[in-house]
């Protein structure tokens, strides 16, 4: 056992300390206590079983431009229950820059107690990158240097890696995703100036759990930080209430960015669904009308299994 944690402590270390750049730009999620196999790969076939899970959100509603991102991600463990395989798919677009997140993603479980297992991850995949320089609006008319700018769609390959630390009560986890640093062309224009952008390394941790008050209701809190060199830190802190193991609501905010609520329901043992609204606490709330997230998530049960408890994470 100790030479696990030895293992996990290294890999953190080595995230933390290894250089990175100037921007953020993964996509963010309200409900990224739902998203964790798209940025940790550790995580995929942690619920025992095979799931699939999507989520929609629209950022800053009435904003021409503003950020809408899509993900798909499926996973579920292989049949000796310790190797686990995964796949993801994010879509975000801002503006004219469309950019695609295609990953597989494969984990290894260690058992360190009757409770507590510790998973290893990888992922690889492709980053597809679509300037869509044409559609912006200009103040001058045939500006030439848009209208002569030749714009280049751009795949590059990309992997990632990371751990996750799961008890039936309680996980963290810290991942790389994309640990591969390339540029990307926006365009050249006219005068043959090439403007770029440069996708940098990001490093997410997050930890949650999950406490009875009663019988009937339970709370779960929730936390993630999020980090880019010469970027401030993102971090999200939430917590839910969950009644009867069916209907949640919570409450959440993130850091110098917005306060958010949450509700879920699970209409059966395998579907779940939930929505959020994000209040900004930015000068952006002047001229757009909050984020809206959607989130589906349903669990396979084949053979008519039944579950043995519920999955709260």
């Amino acid at each position: 056992m100790k030479k696990y944690i030895s293992i996990a402590i290294f890999i953190v270390g080595g995230l933390l300390l290894t250089p990175g750049l100037y921007a953020q730009q993964d996509p963010q999620f309200t409900h990224y206590m739902y998203n964790t196999l798209s940025v940790n790969p550790a995580y995929a076939g942690s619920r025992g079983l095979l799931n699939i899970s999507a989520l929609h959100r629209q950022q800053w509603i009435g904003l021409d431009g503003a950020p809408m991102t899509q993900t798909v991600f499926v996973h579920s463990p292989l049949r000796n229950r310790k190797m686990a395989l995964g796949f993801s798919a994010v879509n975000d677009r801002i503006g004219p820059l469309n950019q695609t997140f295609l990953y597989g993603d494969y984990s290894y479980t260690v058992k360190l107690t009757e409770l507590l297992r510790l998973s290893f991850g990888v992922k690889a995949g492709v980053h597809w990158f679509q300037p869509k320089i044409s559609t912006l609006s200009t103040i001058a008319a045939n500006d030439p240097s848009f209208v002569n700018s030749t714009v280049e769609n751009t795949i590059k390959p990309n992997v990632g890696g990371g751990i996750y630390l799961h008890h039936e009560n309680w996980y963290f986890g810290a991942s790389s995703p994309r640990m591969i640093e390339s540029n990307f062309n926006l365009g050249n224009s006219s005068s043959g100036d090439t403007t770029q952008i440069r996708e940098l390394r990001h490093y997410f941790f997050i930890a949650g759990g999950i406490f009875p008050v009663s019988p009937a209701i339970k709370l779960k809190p929730t936390a993630k930080l999020k980090m880019v060199q010469n970027a401030p830190f993102s971090i999200d802190a939430t917590v839910e209430a969950l009644l009867d193991n069916r209907f949640s609501i919570g409450a959440g905010m993130r850091l110098n960015d917005c306060f958010y609520g949450m509700v879920g329901y699970q209409f059966s043992d395998q579907f779940k669904a939930g929505l959020s609204y994000d209040f900004s606490t930015t000068k952006i709330q002047k001229v757009s009308n909050g984020t809206v997230e959607i989130m589906l998530s349903y669990d396979f049960l084949f053979n008519n299994n039944k579950l043995k408890s519920p999955r709260y994470f």
